[in-house]
């Protein structure tokens, strides 16, 4: 499965500049830009240029039939173990706001999503978590990146949760996300609290084959208040 990294390494070796860090493994603006320059060099038919998906990764000569981890993935697991207390500083620099004083989730999901896809349109106040069932397109099953909107609460009520899908069991999604124990973590979240699970538009399509389910030590979560 090619990793972001090896995608800068390749395009780096090519002659592409993507951007003073190098290869760091952030799919930030100068990488996109240099993946667009590649396919427009490449005369390659994207429909969002600038996105990773097989027809680059052929041309890059990446290419493992496997699918790319999903950008936005990468960038969010940069954040893990980040606490709204303990690292008050370096999260609400990233969120551009007070951690301690908001339910973040939203704004942690818009914030990756934004870095990874600067051409995404985001969804009426990203800080609302149920907001995000109005985010890119539906999905019906769960994928790695797939962005999972959760009732909190009552599932009649205003309050939820989202985050992104990284595995799932019989019975739990395994999520990435803001606000879980007040920080980013990877935690189980029961399938029943499940809204729907959304994919980005300027994104390549999400694989048609099913997730496998995996076992993982993580908390499960109930109330991401």
């Amino acid at each position: 499965m090619a990793t972001v990294r090896e995608v800068q390494q390749r395009l780096i070796s090519l002659g592409y500049d993507v951007g003073p860090s190098g290869a760091d493994g952030i799919p930030g603006r100068s990488t996109t830009k240099a993946v667009t320059h590649f396919q427009e060099d490449k005369k390659l038919s994207i429909l969002y240029p600038g996105t990773i998906g097989p027809k680059t990764l052929v041309a890059l000569g990446l290419n493992d039939n496997k699918p790319m981890v999903p950008p936005w993935v990468t960038e969010a697991r940069r954040f893990l173990g980040l606490h709204e207390v303990k690292n008050a500083k370096a999260l609400d620099k990233a969120l551009r706001l007070d951690a301690s004083e908001i339910a973040w989730c939203g704004a942690f999901v818009g914030v990756v999503i934004a870095t990874a896809l600067p051409k995404e349109p985001m969804p009426a106040n990203p800080l609302g978590s149920r907001n995000w069932l109005k985010f890119g397109k539906p999905l019906n099953d769960p994928q790695i990146g797939a962005i999972a909107v959760f009732w909190r609460g009552s599932k009649d009520g205003w309050q939820g949760h989202v985050g992104i899908v990284v595995g799932h069991d019989k019975t739990h999604l395994h999520i990435l996300g803001g606000n879980q124990s007040d920080s980013v973590s990877v935690a189980r979240i029961a399938k029943t609290r499940l809204l729907g699970y959304r994919w980005a538009v300027t994104y390549q399509d999400a694989p048609y084959v099913a997730l496998p389910m995996t076992t993982i030590s993580a908390s499960v979560t109930t109330n991401e208040a």
